[in-house]
């Protein structure tokens, strides 16, 4: 059953009328009652009742013609999820990220996403850097927002957030009366800090970076989420060294200061294995316009 047939069955539904169906559909008289003439025949029915004076549907061509239509309707459909496929303007996407990101990046990103792509849908999911690096080799995901630098390799990485480190402190602390927290500062007190198996070389820059200053840091433990950290030092119990941008939504009794380690910053990074797809590469371009 070719569309055509179909096209011209519902424009003569409607019309009632030869040439006018044949003048809307932009062919000759005769073309469309070939082309209902073989709808006809394929389906072995007739599906008007004609003669010289007026043309009406038959009971048959009356419950054929929502049929019709809504065949039209899906072919049309599908027509148009395909270019919008081949654009990259449709489809899914499954990203996972850190926490950090969760503030400020992640939501510009969603709504840059919904202005431009309504029809993409974002699978997210919150995961560590180490394992997305492994779901990204493994095809379970399309990107990664992750905690830069990673170790391993086959995945590629674009920095699309630098950041510098900050000390969270309890709002009466002693640390809380300085503008800047230096290496020094930091020296004998015990420190929270993130896992090194969730994001190695975040940690390892850490404290490579206060070596150089001549302070090894004492940490009191080590923790799976900045989040979690926060709450301890809401709590009284401790400070802790994280990311600019997991400051930005501090919990209450919580207030960040400035850490000086001169050049060492830190950064989320766009991961990911291939490009192949329109949809991929208009995310990967869309995430630039979300940077400040």
């Amino acid at each position: 059953m070719e569309l055509k047939h179909l096209r011209a069955f519902v424009a003569l539904a409607e019309e009632l009328h030869f040439g006018r169906a044949a003048e809307r559909l932009c062919i000759v008289q005769p073309a469309l009652s070939m082309q209902i003439k073989a709808l006809e025949e394929e389906l072995q029915v007739r599906l008007f009742e004609r003669d010289r004076h007026k043309v009406a549907l038959s009971e048959t061509g009356v419950l054929f013609l929502p049929e019709a239509r809504a065949t039209l309707h899906q072919a049309q459909r599908a027509e148009q999820t395909a270019r919008l496929a081949a654009q990259g303007e449709i489809g899914t996407l499954r990203i996972a990220f850190v926490s950090s990101v969760l503030p400020k990046l992640l939501p510009a990103l969603m709504r840059a996403m919904h202005e431009r792509y309504p029809r993409v849908t974002l699978e997210l999911k919150d995961m560590p850097t180490p394992d997305q690096v492994a779901a990204l080799h493994d095809n379970k995901l399309d990107f990664g927002l992750i905690r830069l630098p990673t170790q391993g390799g086959g995945v590629v990485t674009r920095m699309v957030l630098e950041e510098s480190f900050v000390v969270a402190v309890p709002a009466r602390h002693a640390l809380s009366r300085l503008k800047l927290i230096r290496p020094g500062d930091l020296h004998g007190r015990p420190v929270f800090m993130l896992a090194r198996r969730y994001a190695p070389g975040f940690h390892d820059e850490i404290l490579v970076a206060f070596s150089q200053q001549g302070v090894t840091l004492q940490i009191e433990r080590e923790l799976g989420e900045f989040t979690t950290m926060l709450a301890l030092v809401a709590a009284g119990l401790g400070i802790g060294v994280i990311p600019a941008q997991a400051a930005i939504a501090l919990p209450p009794n919580v207030t960040a200061r400035p850490l000086d380690l001169d050049s060492p910053r830190t950064g989320i990074g766009l991961a990911y294995v291939h490009l192949d797809s329109a949809l991929k590469r208009a995310f990967a371009d869309l995430i630039e316009t979300c940077i400040d």
